[in-house]
Order: C-alpha cells, then structure tokens, then sequence
C-alpha cells in the first residue's frame, strides 16, 4: 500500500451520511471510469500524469493510457530494475482523492451500490443515516510480492473458524474471511514478479478477473468486485522460476514491455531522483556511473536476459557519496581540512579517485555469463575506465590540456587518494605558465567551491592518463599522476 502523506492532502470531506452525499449532489464513478476520467483530463490539460517516470513518455507510457482508457488489467514485462513497480505505484495518483465507503464493511462498498448482502441489509435499514467514511486514495492501492507461499486464502478469502465458533452455521456468507483481492474493492490491486505466483493461486484469480465473482471453498458468491488488477513480471521467469498460465495471461486485456532508459539523460535523471547521497556527487560523476550501466547492459559477459537494474547505478552513485564523506570525515579528524565558521565539518564532495570504491561493493548486483567467473572484477574496472573516459571527452571537448601535459613533463606529480583532501589536491597541483586553465575545467563543469573544484580537475587528470597522456601509479589508497 502507498503512504499516506498527510501534509500534502486536501482535507477530508465532513459529510458523514448517504443522506449527506445525496443532498450535496456528490455520485460515485466506477473503478474503471474513474481512472479513465481523470487521466482524459491530465491528458487534456497537458498535465503530466506520470511524474518521476523518466524515458518511458514516447514508449511505455501511451501504451498504459491506451489500456486504462479502455478499461483493461495490465502486466507489464521487463527486466529487473526498469521502473515497473513504480509505474504500477503511480496508477494511484489517477484516484480520486478522497471516495465514500460504507462505515464499517470489510470490503470498503461504495453507499449507493453495497454489494455484500449485509451491506445491503443495512443499506435499505437505515436510508439516509446510513454511516460512510472517507478513503484517501492511498487506501485504495494493495500491493502484494507474489511468493510461492502465497496461498488461496491469502489472495481471495477462507472460512474464519472464529466466526463459525460463534453460532454462525458454514452455510452462512458472513463466515468467510475475505482475502487482499476483495479487500481492494474499488481500488487497484497490484502483483509484483506474477510469475512467482504458483500456478492453483493464479487459477482463483481468473474468475475474480473476468467474472468478478469470488469462489472460496465451495461458496460461490456473485460479488460484482470492481477491482484493477495489474502485474509485472520479468520474461525469463517463465523458464526459471514459473510462468504465467495461458487462460490467466489471455484475462489481462494489456502486455506491456517496458525497458531501460533509452537516453543518457533520463538514465541520470532516475539516479538524481532516486538516490539518497551522503555528500554532494558532481554531475560528471552521475554521468560516468549512467554511462558504466549503458555500458555493461551492451557486455558479452553480462548476462542480458537479467539485466542491469537502474538499482546497480543508483548504488554505485550512493557508494561513491558514502566514500567522499567517509574522506571528509577522515580529514577532519585528522586535521587537514578545517571546520567551516558555524563549527560543521568541511564539505563533502566526490572525485573521481571515489569511484574505484564500487567495484567490490557492487559486483554481486551483476549476473555473470557462465564462464566469465573469476573476472567479474576486470570486467567491471574495464568498464568503468570506458564510462570515465567517455565522460571525460565530453565534458571537457575543446579545451586545450596540452599545457598540463607539458607540466607533468617536467617531472611534476599529483597525488590523490582516499585521505587526500580537496584542498591538499589543490596545492599539489602544478603552477602553469597559461593563466586560467584551472578556471576553465571549473567553469566547464560548473565547480564552485574546492571540493568540486578537486573533483572538476581531477576527471581531466584521469582523462589525459586514460588517453595515455599521463601515467598514474597506484597502490596503498593513493593514486599518483605523473
């Protein structure tokens, strides 16, 4: 289920009765109408009904509007880490914000259809006075992990032993416990890796699917649920893991492939979005990680059918921070960086010499070719010098490096690693005769202080060593251009 941020909604409708709703003129929408009401009316205002969802708007994108207008379940396809989940997510934003529900019923029944026959009872007892409660639309998501323990009474409902210790008789409605799928009535009910779902569960769903009706231990009950269902799934499971049946593949009205960000940009911007950073990350090396992703999901010895999730980039941006800060704090104590006037620790910002730190940490997060065991290590070190060079002829296209080059020919070296700080960096570089090259590489990637300074500078150093311009020796945490 969505979280409910209680600071972003609008306040909650006061009316309290079916009366109430009635003489404020207030009706009620079906599920289905709801969602294609209010997205026609995004569509038709320009807004942007998917927020956050970055290189899907010419692909995936106008395919889900396609089925939501006609009212269709979905599965979306795709390969761990291409944002499905969070597609899934996003349907909740095309609720209404608030919506009406019959006080105090398992099933959430809309006052003006109550479809269970207790609901109904007090529907027609009561009139007017009949209680409603208000459900935000973060209510109305169920998201359910398919597991193989996944069981039939957890998905539609079982006999609630209790309430037949109670004197109700077996043959009585009122004893069933119903399970997450009725529970969602009137809201979206969403299952993530389908899959994984074993085959007698995904059989008691297709009635609820293309009958609406709920069957529970030989009760059949014509419950007209108004529930959308929406899957995801990842193509390789239906070899590896399980499959989705055939009769319940034929109920979802759309099969929808999704993919990676098909553009460097949008690449960036998830891992802007997503990641939570613990110093400040330049650009550059946002783009060096995005590029070592694009690189590795084009590697012979990256199995392809697993993919590289937009996970792997969005941990490798958040490792690279935790190194940086791990630096600044290490410099602070040890007294090569001083504290700011308010009395807090100098900046933390990332460098290039940061992003040796993912190797080790991330290469579990990649599926290896058979074959290629032993060299997981090569092969992402290969890549990430790919990305950085990459990185470096792009951001730095132009600008003449020759006098830097003719410094270090004179025998100059610059040294950085883990415990060399931004300013120590700085000072180590050499003084060249060219006035404002320094500037220049600043300028270009827009490095204010020191620290993105160091950063800014440094890319150009390990860009000239991977052109073969320079050499760099490294060991004991340091590395050393010369």
């Amino acid at each position: 289920m969505t979280t409910f941020d209680a600071a972003s909604a609008s306040p909650q409708p006061t009316i309290t009765t079916l009366g109430g709703l009635r003489a404020a003129g207030i009706a009620t929408r079906s599920l289905r109408e709801e969602l294609r009401g209010n997205l026609l009316a995004a569509l038709s205002t320009g807004a942007d009904p998917w927020p956050g969802l970055h290189g899907l708007g010419d692909t995936v994108l106008p395919q889900v509007e396609r089925a939501l207008i006609a009212g269709h379940d979905i599965v979306l396809l795709g390969e761990r880490g291409q944002g499905k989940s969070r597609l899934l997510r996003a349907l909740t934003a095309l609720l209404d914000e608030w919506s009406p529900a019959i006080a105090g019923t398992d099933l959430s029944e809309d006052p003006f259809h109550p479809i269970t026959a207790a609901a109904q009872a007090r529907a027609r007892a009561q009139g007017d006075e009949l209680p409603i409660v208000w459900r935000h639309r973060s209510e109305r998501f169920v998201e359910k992990l398919a597991t193989p323990d996944t069981s039939v009474a957890d998905m539609i409902g079982d006999v609630d032993p209790v309430k037949v210790a109670e004197g109700r008789s077996l043959g009585d409605p009122e004893t069933i416990h119903f399970g997450l799928v009725p529970r969602a009535h009137r809201g979206i009910v969403a299952i993530n890796e389908l899959p994984d779902l074993a085959e007698r569960i995904q059989v008691a769903l297709l009635t609820v699917m293309e009958e609406r009706d709920v069957q529970i231990r030989g009760y059949v009950l014509r419950l007209p649920l108004d529930v959308l269902v929406v899957a995801s799934a990842n193509p390789e499971d239906y070899t590896n893991r399980g499959r989705i049946i055939t009769p319940l593949k034929d109920r979802f009205g759309a099969e929808i492939r999704t993919h990676y960000p098909p553009e460097l940009d949008d690449e960036i911007a998830v891992v802007r979005q997503e990641a939570h950073l613990a110093a400040d990350v330049p650009d550059h090396l946002i783009e060096v990680l995005a590029r070592l992703t694009r690189g590795l999901r084009e590697s012979p010895a990256i199995d392809q059918s697993s993919g590289v999730s937009a996970r792997f980039t969005i941990a490798a941006a958040e490792t690279v921070a935790a190194a940086a800060r791990r630096r600044a704090a290490l410099a602070q104590a040890s007294r090569e960086e001083t504290a700011v006037p308010d009395g807090t620790a100098a900046e933390a910002v990332a460098r290039p010499v940061d992003l040796g730190t993912l190797v080790d940490v991330l290469r579990g997060k990649l599926e290896f070719e058979p074959g290629e065991e032993g060299t997981e290590r090569e092969v992402l070190e290969y890549g990430l010098r790919v990305a950085t060079a990459e990185t470096a002829r792009h951001r730095l296209a132009g600008l003449d490096l020759g006098p830097l080059v003719r410094a270090f020919e004179d025998g100059v070296t610059v040294t950085t690693g883990d415990a060399v700080s931004a300013t120590a960096l700085l000072d180590g570089l050499p003084d060249l005769d060219e006035a404002g090259l320094y500037d220049a590489i600043a300028e270009r990637l827009d490095a204010q202080s020191d620290g993105e300074r160091a950063a800014a500078i440094e890319l150009a150093l390990e860009g000239l060593y991977l052109s073969r311009k320079l050499s760099k020796e490294t060991g004991e945490g340091q590395a050393v251009y010369g």
